[in-house]
């Protein structure tokens, strides 16, 4: 029995050994970093000065390639946070100015802490500005859009002239893709970031759970429009003035259309 025990440690000190001297075999030539380097990644990744220098050694010093690096490992990050519990954060607000389009948005994080923090705060303010800009967006997630709206679209689709001489199988296809956009449209975690295109909102809040390190959710926005669902008095511009300065305005020709 002592015999076997020692056998198995031996072959376990021999795989141990094996795995060391393949993992130094696979360990890349050490490059030369310069502190400007990690400065400039640091600028545009926003990740720390430890992350930077490592990115830049596994990408040959490349600060562009390191960059891309760092998002990629960002992401995963971020995706493995995705099922912590977000129960802090902030609700945000967002008021255009002329004051006749309002933003009020929750931002959820795990800790007070870090809903206190500048970044987070950042964060909040860009998503609320976000949702005033994109005057299509009614939900947060793509999941999140009703399921009888969809249903609707997609009657609406199918039932399209363009698409009634091509077969079913096509006609699949095409609703198919014409209904992912209509969804993104709506999304707003799908749509272009307004402080950089080349991003989705998406994109840009997983970016800032890896940063910041702890799980992120946008929950909830709601957007009001001055005057919205209510019926407005319609005046010419000739009134308007005529109404502020006291006189009385010119009646306005009078055009009649003919109906077909």
């Amino acid at each position: 029995a002592d015999e076997k025990a020692e056998e198995k440690a031996e072959v376990k000190a021999d795989e141990k050994a094996d795995e060391k001297a393949e993992e130094k075999a696979e360990e890349k030539p050490k490059v030369a970093i310069s502190a400007k380097d990690v400065s400039a990644l640091r600028k545009v990744s926003g990740a720390g000065m430890m992350d930077c220098k490592k990115a830049l050694q596994e990408n040959g010093g490349d600060v562009d390639a390191a960059a891309e690096w760092l998002r990629k490992k960002g992401l995963a990050s971020a995706d493995k946070k995705a099922g912590r519990i977000a129960a802090e954060g902030a609700v945000g607000s967002y008021i255009h100015p002329g004051s006749r389009l309002g933003v009020l948005i929750e931002v959820n994080c795990e800790t007070d802490f870090v809903a206190r923090g500048d970044a987070f705060k950042e964060l909040v303010a860009d998503l609320a500005m976000q949702v005033a800009a994109c005057e299509s967006v009614t939900v947060v997630a793509p999941e999140d859009v009703d399921p009888a709206f969809l249903a609707q679209e997609r009657a609406i689709e199918m039932g399209k002239e363009d698409l009634q001489s091509k077969p079913e199988n096509i006609r699949e296809k095409i609703v198919e893709g014409r209904m992912a956009k209509r969804v993104n449209e709506v999304a707003l975690l799908e749509q272009p970031f307004i402080k950089d295109t080349d991003q989705t909102v998406g994109e840009v809040v997983k970016a800032a759970v890896a940063k910041i390190g702890e799980n992120i959710k946008v929950r909830r926005f709601v957007k009001y429009n001055l005057g919205e669902g209510l019926e407005k008095r319609t005046e010419d511009f000739a009134a308007e003035v005529a109404a502020a300065t006291g006189q009385v305005a010119e009646p306005k020709a009078e055009v009649k259309t003919e109906v077909e």
